[in-house]
C-alpha cells in the first residue's frame, strides 16, 4: 500500500483539534505537512532491505579475531508512545574468512533504527542479520538508550538508560570473548 499523505496531513489535523488547537491558526497551518514529512523520515528504514546492505560488501580475509564497531549513533521511535528513544550502538563480531565493510554496520544499525521499535527487537534484529549475512563465529550486539516515554511522561526517570545485550556463538558459549567484549566497550569512557 502507498503512503498516502494527503490522509496522513489530515489524521494530523484531527489529532491538533482534538487537542483542543486550531489548525489553522497561523504557527499551526503546515503543521501536519511538517509531521507527516517528519515521521516519513524518521521511519524511512521500512523502504529499505537491511540484507541488500550487507550484501555488495563482502570480502574474504583470513581475519578471526574480533572486530567491534561502538558507539554507533542511533535514533528511534518507540513504537507504544511513538516518542523517540536514542543511544549508542556497539557491534562486534568474529569473522569466519569472511569480513563486512565498517560503514555497512553503520547502515544496518540505522536501517532497523528507522522503524518503530522496541530496543530489545532492535538489538537481536541487528545481531541476526549479521549472523545471517556473514555466518561469523560470534555476533555482539549492546545498545545503550535514553528512552522520552520514560523522561518525559509516565514514571519520569531523568538519567535512566536502558541497556540490552545479544550474544551469538562464541560471544555467547566463551566467557572470556564476551569478557573482552565488555573490557573493549568500556575502555576510554
Amino acid at each position: 500500500m502507498a503512503f498516502d499523505s494527503q490522509r496522513a496531513q489530515q489524521a494530523v489535523r484531527v489529532l491538533l483539534e482534538l487537542l483542543g488547537e486550531d489548525p489553522e491558526r497561523e504557527g499551526l497551518r503546515r503543521t501536519p505537512e511538517r509531521v507527516v514529512r517528519a515521521l516519513k523520515f524518521l521511519t524511512k528504514g521500512y523502504n529499505e532491505d537491511p540484507k541488500e546492505v550487507i550484501n555488495g560488501a563482502l570480502f574474504v580475509e583470513d581475519y578471526q579475531e574480533m572486530i567491534v564497531c561502538k558507539d554507533l549513533d542511533f535514533y528511534s521511535l518507540c513504537e507504544h508512545h511513538l516518542l523517540p528513544f536514542m543511544g549508542k550502538a556497539h557491534v562486534a563480531y568474529i569473522p569466519r574468512n569472511r569480513i563486512v565493510g565498517l560503514s555497512k554496520i553503520a547502515r544496518l544499525v540505522e536501517i532497523y533504527a528507522r522503524r518503530l521499535q522496541l530496543q530489545e527487537r532492535l538489538t537481536t534484529q541487528i545481531a541476526n542479520t549479521i549472523a545471517e549475512q556473514l555466518d561469523p563465529l560470534g555476533v555482539a550486539v549492546v545498545l545503550e538508550a535514553e528512552h522520552l516515554c520514560m523522561r518525559m511522561r509516565g514514571v519520569e526517570k531523568q538519567n535512566s538508560v536502558v541497556t540490552t545485550s545479544a550474544m551469538l556463538g562464541l560471544f555467547q558459549t566463551k566467557l572470556e570473548t564476551r569478557q573482552e567484549l565488555m573490557n573493549l566497550l568500556t575502555k576510554h569512557r
